[in-house]
């Protein structure tokens, strides 16, 4: 099976000098984790000596100190070098579901030349960490191919409406805002031949500097601490929940210090606040743990995943519900801050679905 990754590479050039460097940020950042030089070393398959001679290389380019030695106390990263390290964070939860597009792009265009030609799924989907953990699965599964992209909630069902894909991932808020979800994703639904498909829950809240700094547990602080926010893209599902929020709260986003900053996933907002750039931000808890911030919750979402019934009872949509429903998938999941396995796998006509949410009052 072709697999196609696209790494970016920070190349630094001075002006008007033919000289440049390349700094590998995952070294830095082992450093910064571990406090160890050995460890970075072991990280990229490289001896001590040879990760030492980079980083004085790197340091004498810059003009300024990278790394911290201290006898007895291990390496550390100087402010410099935490600089870059977040900048590449940032860089790398910013692009990396755009740079996954791409390889998905071209993968797809170059595997009808190959032999064998595997089984292809065509998933639209919101970007999120269990739909992550799905695909690695998959990708590891004989015969099936995968072509994953990732869309807002609203484009992956017109996709879906449109035979654009198989598979269209959808997260639906519980609570006051569950009905305006769900309208919005009537109109592109089809109770004959739609199903939906019972994928995880995830929390959804503020991500906040550790310690809390601010102290701030609801929207109303955010406004009236005039907190630094960093927002979502006006495409995507979460900034629409945001915004939906604000106004359940009777907030003006005008009150909202930076909500024309934007960052194009739950990782990129993390990473933001992380390095200081911003004091708070809304997504799921596992980018926040990820980015060691901690979390206020505001609320519980449902993912789900629609498609045909028809292309529900085709083999290669079986092992895909074998997957969701496989301890392997289940134990990935446990591991996600925030993220829950419920009753994944399970299938509902769309009026069962419905009907299931009134039951529950969801």
């Amino acid at each position: 099976m072709l697999h196609i990754e696209i790494e970016a590479v920070w190349r630094f050039h001075k002006e008007g000098s033919p000289q440049s460097v390349v700094v590998m940020l995952g070294v830095l950042n082992e450093i910064r984790k571990t406090g160890k030089i050995t460890s970075a070393a072991r990280d990229v398959r490289l001896s001590y000596r040879h990760v030492w001679n980079l980083i004085e290389h790197w340091s004498e380019f810059f003009g300024a100190p990278l790394v911290e030695t201290q006898r007895g106390k291990g390496s550390r990263l100087t402010a410099f070098g935490e600089k870059l390290v977040w900048a590449g964070e940032r860089m790398q939860a910013r692009l990396g579901p755009l740079l996954e597009n791409l390889a998905q792009e071209l993968a797809t265009e170059i595997k009808p030349f190959l032999q064998p030609r595997p089984a292809v799924i065509r998933v639209h989907a919101s970007h999120g960490f269990a739909v992550s953990r799905l695909r690695e699965l998959l990708d590891r599964e004989p015969g099936i191919g995968v072509d994953l992209r990732y869309v807002s909630n609203q484009h992956s069902l017109v996709s879906l409406a449109q035979g654009a894909c198989d598979l269209s991932g959808v997260h639906l808020p519980r609570g006051e805002l569950r009905a305006q979800g769900i309208q919005a994703c009537k109109e592109w639904l089809d109770p004959r031949q739609d199903r939906v498909i019972s994928f995880v829950t995830r929390e959804m809240g503020l991500m906040v500097k550790r310690g809390n700094p601010l102290g701030i547990t609801s929207l109303e602080d955010i406004a009236d601490r005039k907190a630094r926010f960093v927002n979502r893209d006006h495409d995507s599902g979460t900034r629409l929940l945001f915004d939906q929020l604000l106004a359940l709260h009777g907030i003006d986003q005008a009150r909202i210090n930076g909500a024309q900053q934007i960052e194009f996933t739950h990782a990129a907002v993390a990473a933001y606040v992380a390095s200081g750039m911003a004091d708070v931000s809304f997504g799921v808890e596992a980018a926040a743990r990820q980015f060691g911030l901690d979390f206020v919750r505001l609320l519980t979402e449902d993912y789900l995943f629609v498609c045909r019934q028809a292309f529900l009872e085709s083999e290669p949509m079986q092992r895909v519900l074998d997957i969701m429903k496989g301890k392997e998938f289940h134990t990935a999941i446990a591991a996600l801050p925030g993220y829950e396995a419920t009753d994944t796998g399970a299938v509902h006509t769309v009026k069962e679905f419905l009907n299931r949410l009134d039951a529950f009052g969801l």
